[in-house]
């Protein structure tokens, strides 16, 4: 059931105790039950006793006060520290500062006393995937799931606490999401008076607790083209943190930081992750100290000057997000069930197939090319033609012409081969138009910028930070600039009829100042660009827009609030993207993941690969085409709408099914799948990077079914080259890769597995697990 409860007690020494108990509703996801329990000795900030499966007897947890507490040791304060919801020196913590104010330039020790604790139950709309199903015979296969739409129940603490003397006080929200992810933010108010001196907010850094058990991290590492690396450490006593100074979370960015125990996997292993859901400069850190409990969480990071209290009403967090689960699938189950809940689009609307003219065409834009493009693209299965960089100003290569918003008169003359007349003949053959915008950056060669170099952070009125593909970044806190940004693009979506956005962020944000305010300006932006996603969905129902940030630059739950889609990688070389895609779905459903059919060679690496390659690894996710058709024979092409049309008849599914990864110790291998949320069927992939360990392949296990169900496994037969393949090459054949495939139990399948077809490198098979 979903509840919040209260219950009230004593620890042994007489200390009153209030505990928060507080349940998710296990029938909307029964995989996904979580509770968790604060205790509040006194009057202090509360404790995380509890965090996991629901307890029958939460009544009991009272008595964890006295189970957890340290006991006082020696060489150390009269308390050891039991870390609190926010730690300060006053509960003796002398860890990192997660808690940092000053007043006119002077630290602030506070020590809070709670004045109030609230609790609700909040409903709110969500899909029920456990009850999704095909509509009727005479729905259009690729719109066949319906995904009944529910309320939940959503358990709400709030709780706030001061310290009256030193005139700050908190007002800290934990909410426990359907799904199973725990939330929590914190808004900080000064208390005073302006005579008092203005408080300057330098760190608010919120975390869960970590069990002992939990030793050995793992993140993501990464850089431009290889983005979402998986790396792991084991976690001693201090502290580890991942820092994005960027103004984005970068391609080094870890989209979760997860501790487990030694050697925990996508299948098993408890494991206990976090994420930060913010587009700015961000910190993701697990501590331990040898006194006490380890805490793991994150926050903003907060130049000096940035949030100054006298100039605005309160500072309110990110919200960081904690997850707990058996193995990183379950964690990632997590985080998809809530973006699916807030994008109920993906469910509703099948994902259509994209094609976006970057690789195809990159500057060079004229109108019999693109028309030329769009009729190719119809006739492969495209459903959206995407215009990339190079439509507007003095546009030709990436030196000039950004932050000019108007059409290239020079590209694009009025008449019948302007842009408007593209976006209409793309309409025209049934496909959504849309077109590649960088809001949040300025070539200094610009028009707009020679009009107004006001317009840009820099840290001197004098002196531009250091540049980045030839640009600067716009200061979207001035007014001005941003009704200009705004402005023009409203304008477009409404004369061009644009159905969609690739909205792009190429240059670090460094140096950020603004000239308006003389002060570090990276947290409003952030706040104004989100602004403008907000605004402009709000003023254009059903326009959707992609995050991309030179590919994976900027991927996290503050953007994934507004954005459809994210564009993964600019690398699209089948290879670089089994690793990364399968990392970056810890975070997002593939169905929000941009995952292109690309070129060979691939522009980025050089790599040839073949075609069934690059198909098979874009198959699971928001299927698209980042190549010049123009220039293929048209047997890739007919090749190409068999794949397409095959992605369509199951992307419905592909939405709101769990995605599952195995645990294969062959590191040259993959086995990545979609399974229904009832487990009634599945679609798995098997990759083979590079030669194996074993020759030939050793069994893979297939995780995510029905233990105690029969499943008929047979290839998916799209007409393959089987030798190209290395399934012939003169060898026997595998005695299952046959139309009637082979039958196992949904246990032997994820217990023993069963052997994949020996490959050559960078080859990768698609087959189907479906319950008899």
């Amino acid at each position: 059931m979903t509840r919040i409860e209260r219950f009230t007690g004593a620890a042994a020494d007489g200390t009153p105790i209030t505990l928060i108990y507080a349940e998710q509703d296990a029938a909307v996801r029964p995989d996904a039950a979580v509770a968790f329990a604060l205790a509040f000795p006194g009057d202090d900030l509360p404790r995380f006793v509890h965090w996991g499966k629901p307890v029958a007897a939460p009544e009991t947890l009272l008595s964890q006060v006295d189970a957890l507490k340290p006991q006082r040791v020696s060489g150390a304060l009269d308390e050891t520290a039991w870390p609190s919801i926010l730690p300060t020196q006053s509960e003796s913590w002398i860890g990192q500062k997660r808690f940092e104010v000053r007043r006119d330039g002077v630290e602030l020790f506070p020590c809070f006393t709670v004045t109030d604790i609230a609790t609700a139950l909040d409903a709110r709309p969500a899909l029920d995937v456990t009850q999704a199903v095909d509509a009727p015979e005479s729905t259009p296969a690729e719109a066949r799931v319906t995904t009944p739409a529910v309320t939940v129940d959503t358990p709400v603490v709030t709780v706030t606490a001061e310290d009256a003397e030193l005139g700050v006080r908190i007002v800290w929200t934990a909410e426990l999401l359907h799904g199973g992810l725990v939330r929590q933010r914190a808004t900080v108010t000064d208390t005073t008076d302006a005579a008092a001196g203005a408080l300057e907010i330098g760190r608010v850094e919120l975390g869960f607790p970590l069990p002992a058990v939990a030793t050995e991290i793992l993140t993501t590492t990464g850089h431009h083209l290889r983005e979402r690396s998986p790396q792991r450490q084991p976690l001693t006593v201090g502290r580890f943190e991942k820092v994005s100074m960027a103004g984005r979370p970068d391609f080094d960015a870890s989209l979760l930081l997860t501790a487990g125990v030694p050697g925990f996997g996508f299948e098993h292993g408890e494991a206990y992750a976090v994420h930060v859901g913010w587009s700015g400069n961000s910190v993701l850190s697990a501590e331990r100290q040898p006194y006490t409990t380890g805490l793991i969480g994150g926050g903003e990071v907060l130049f000096g000057g940035e949030v100054i209290l006298s100039s605005g009403p309160a500072y309110t967090t990110p919200w960081v997000y904690g997850a707990t689960g058996d193995g990183l699938n379950q964690i990632a189950a997590r985080f998809h069930t809530y973006l699916r809940d807030r994008h109920p689009e993906l469910a509703s609307k099948p994902r259509p197939v994209i094609l976006n003219t970057w690789e195809a065409v990159y500057f060079q834009h004229d109108y019999d090319t693109l028309k030329a493009l769009a009729d190719k693209a119809v006739e492969s299965g495209v459903e959206r033609f995407v215009v990339d960089d190079g439509w507007f100003g003095s546009r030709r290569d990436d030196t000039s012409g950004l932050g000019d918003w108007q059409i290239s008169s020079a590209v694009w003359p009025e008449g019948p081969k302007s842009l408007k007349a593209l976006a209409d003949y793309v309409h025209g053959k049934g496909m959504e138009f849309g077109l590649w915008f960088e809001p949040e950056m300025i070539n200094p060669d610009s028009d707009t910028y020679r009009a107004h170099p006001e317009w840009t952070l820099k840290p001197t009125l004098d002196r531009l930070p250091m540049q980045g593909r030839s640009q600067q970044v716009l200061d979207l806190t001035n007014p001005e600039a941003y009704a200009y940004i705004y402005g023009c693009m409203d304008r477009l979506v409404g004369e061009l009829g644009i159905d969609y956005i690739k909205w792009d962020h190429n240059k670090l944000v460094t140096e950020a100042v603004s000239p308006r305010t003389g002060r570090p300006a990276v947290h409003a932006q952030t706040l104004a660009v989100y602004r403008i996603f907000h605004d402009l969905r709000e003023a254009h129902p059903g326009l959707e827009i992609e995050s991309c940030s030179s590919g994976g630059g900027r991927v996290d739950l503050g953007i994934l609030e507004f954005a459809s889609r994210i564009w993964v990688s600019d690398c699209v070389d089948p290879v670089e993207r089994a690793d990364i895609q399968r990392y970056t779905s810890l975070l997002v459903p593939p169905c929000m993941m941009g995952e292109h059919v690309g070129a060979s060679p691939a522009h980025s690496t050089q790599r040839a690969t073949s075609q069934e390659m690059r198909m098979a690894t874009a198959f699971f996710g928001h299927m698209g085409i980042e190549w010049n058709l123009l220039k293929e024979p048209a047997e890739a092409l007919a090749e190409l709408g068999e794949w397409t049309a095959e992605f369509k008849k199951h992307r419905a599914w592909f939405a709101v099914d769990a995605c599952v990864h195995a645990d294969t110790p062959d590191p040259a291998v993959r086995l990545d799948g979609m399974v229904k949320p009832d487990g009634s069927a599945a679609f798995y992939r098997f990759t083979q990077l590079t030669t194996g360990q074993t020759y030939p392949a050793a069994p893979v296990r297939l995780p995510g079914l029905d233990p105690d169900a029969v499943y008929r496994v047979q290839p998916l037969h799209l007409d393959l080259d089987l030798a190209a393949l290395g399934l012939g090459n003169g060898q026997s054949t595998l005695g299952w890769w046959t139309a009637d495939g082979v039958l196992m139990t949904g246990r032997a399948l994820a217990t023993y597995g069963l052997r994949p077809p020996s490959l050559h490198p960078a080859q990768a098979v698609l087959f189907t697990a479906v319950r008899q």
